[in-house]
């Protein structure tokens, strides 16, 4: 989704912010950064961009008033595309947002870096963005060396480990009508009060409704109805619900296309069922405010990231597990009246 193997750091400015309600206060510098040597950038460009390769999901920024040029980080990012020398300006407007909205007690104050980064790449197409990024979570680093013949070890503290950004979010120039393109990274800390400040309060974000989200939101809104729903309706086992879904997640990754008249009628075949898991998400859609159309490409990396959730494990007291990954037919569920016990039989043709 996001790469950066021609993308370079043209300007970087470094501010502090603390938590408001922790009577702390914020420290603007008076100048971008400067940066007199490779050593420094390249490890800035690992540190704030390497973490962006794994994330899928697009963003727009929004406003709840429907009013985009409402959105603080809107006004300010198109202030800095349209003229780059207003950035280091910009760059404080973007730390006194952030200081404002630090009020929830358990948020870490800490630096925020604002980067002008040049060709960084989104979805195949090499554009300049704007990096927003927290450091809130220091460690403490041991430094060996040699000395007289031997060796001395000293540390340092409040340091910041390259490999584990806490907050961090792109803002590419393209699409500016819409929200921009906005990928996130959010290490969430603090408690889910504290983690819905960076997202909903700090950028304000509206999740781009592509074939990645199409594809996950479908994944995951049937596998709430298989394991939540259902049971409302119909007696089912636990071997049948895991029957389900491994025969969505089958659907999902032999097919291109979803269709939802062909996922219905091959996965779930039931007509009751069937009914009831198209109002299942429809009342997803309008709760969300997220439609999903009735046809869409699948995701390969949306399947991926739902087969992680999807269990085909059939836990049996604390005694057996067993995994179910094909034929259901191939077990049968029975009660045992000498024990008083549920039993499973499973047919095989030979073991592994």
């Amino acid at each position: 989704m996001v790469t950066f193997f021609e993308a370079s750091l043209d300007t970087i400015s470094v501010h502090h912010v603390g938590n408001q309600s922790q009577s702390e206060m914020y420290s603007l510098s008076d100048n971008p950064l400067e940066l007199k040597d490779d050593i420094i950038p390249n490890l800035l460009m690992q540190y704030f961009l390497k973490p962006f390769e794994k994330a899928n999901e697009v963003y727009h920024l929004m406003h709840s008033s429907g009013d985009l040029a409402l959105n603080e980080l809107h006004n300010f990012a198109t202030k800095v595309f349209d003229d780059k020398e207003k950035f280091h300006e910009a760059s404080e407007q973007i730390a006194k947002h952030l200081y404002k909205v630090t009020t929830h007690p358990n948020i870490k104050g800490g630096e925020l870096y604002v980067v002008y980064f040049n060709k960084v790449q989104i979805e195949g197409n090499p554009l300049d963005a704007i990096g927003i990024f927290k450091s809130e979570n220091k460690e403490t680093y041991l430094k060996v060396y040699p000395d007289k013949g031997g060796f001395q070890v000293d540390y340092e503290q409040d340091a910041i480990n390259i490999n584990k950004l806490d907050k961090g979010v792109l803002i590419f120039n393209i699409e500016k009508e819409n929200g921009y393109k906005v990928v996130v990274v959010d290490k969430t800390n603090g408690g889910q009060d504290a983690a819905v400040y960076w997202k909903d309060d700090f950028l304000q974000l509206k999740i781009r409704n592509d074939s990645f989200n199409q594809t996950n939101n479908t994944l995951g809104i049937y596998k709430n109805f298989v394991t939540q729903k259902l049971d409302d309706q119909f007696e089912m086992s636990k071997a049948d619900k895991i029957d389900l879904l491994n025969r969505s997640m089958k659907y999902f990754k032999e097919k291109e296309t979803f269709d939802m008249d062909e996922f219905a009628g091959e996965v779930i075949v039931n007509p009751e069922a069937i009914e009831s898991f198209k109002n299942f998400k429809s009342q997803y859609e309008q709760e969300f405010d997220s439609p999903i159309g009735n046809t869409f490409e699948i995701s390969g990396n949306a399947v991926k990231k739902q087969a992680r959730d999807y269990k085909s494990v059939l836990k049996l007291d604390k005694n057996f597990h067993i995994y179910i990954h094909g034929d259901k037919e191939l077990i049968e569920k029975g009660f045992d009246d000498g024990r008083s016990m549920n039993f499973y039989k499973v047919y095989f043709k030979e073991e592994a």
